[in-house]
């Protein structure tokens, strides 16, 4: 798969990011609600103009890349987050995700709608072996996210990464495709190449 895919699901579709998208996300990246637990601590427009200008660039599935796709509402096309693939430079069977959510959006299960398509993207159309996350310990809706969609906790990272001038403790999350293939919420998104 060359280009990135577009899936639809009941509530989100997850598309490429445009350039259009830009103000949206810089509205909900530059919440310090979000940043909080992000590499950065405020987010400008100018910013998310050159994410979308990268990623316009970008080619799916590049090993050593992090590939951003738009989380928009379906049928009004709405951005409301976006989720981050990761592809292993040295290891094509494995990814890693994460996931940003507008906080105007959270608490309805949108984000969990959303990693399960991407779940049904990685083990059921990419054939990959597995899929992580990781997240700052204290980030304890992340964490829920995860746990709920059925991803294995691996490991707690005591004071593992200097994050904003703080030592941070890191939780690790993995998913084999085998795991998904068994749980109930897969293979319900259209995935168009």
């Amino acid at each position: 798969m060359n280009d990135a895919p577009r899936i639809t699901c009941a509530r989100v579709t997850l598309r490429r990011l445009a350039m259009t998208d830009a103000a949206a996300i810089a509205a909900y990246r530059a919440d310090p609600n979000v940043a909080r637990y992000q590499s950065w601590e405020t987010y400008s427009l100018a910013q998310a103009e050159e994410l979308c200008r990268s990623q316009a660039a970008e080619v799916f599935g590049r090993p050593g890349s992090w590939f951003q796709l738009a989380i928009v509402r379906a049928g009004d096309d709405t951005l409301i987050g976006d989720c981050g693939l990761h592809f292993a430079a040295d290891d094509p069977q494995q990814i890693e995700i994460g996931v940003t959510l507008s906080p105007s959006q959270q608490g309805r299960g949108l984000a969990s709608e959303a990693v399960a398509r991407i779940l049904d993207l990685s083990f059921l159309t990419l054939n990959l072996h597995r899929v992580t996350a990781r997240t700052d310990a204290d980030n304890t809706k992340a964490a829920a996210l995860f746990e709920r969609l059925g991803f294995r906790r691996e490991g707690l990272f005591r004071s593992c990464a200097m994050f904003k001038g703080v030592w941070c403790d890191e939780l690790s999350f993995a998913m084999l495709e085998q795991e998904w293939r068994s749980n109930p919420s897969a293979g319900s998104a259209v995935i168009n190449a």
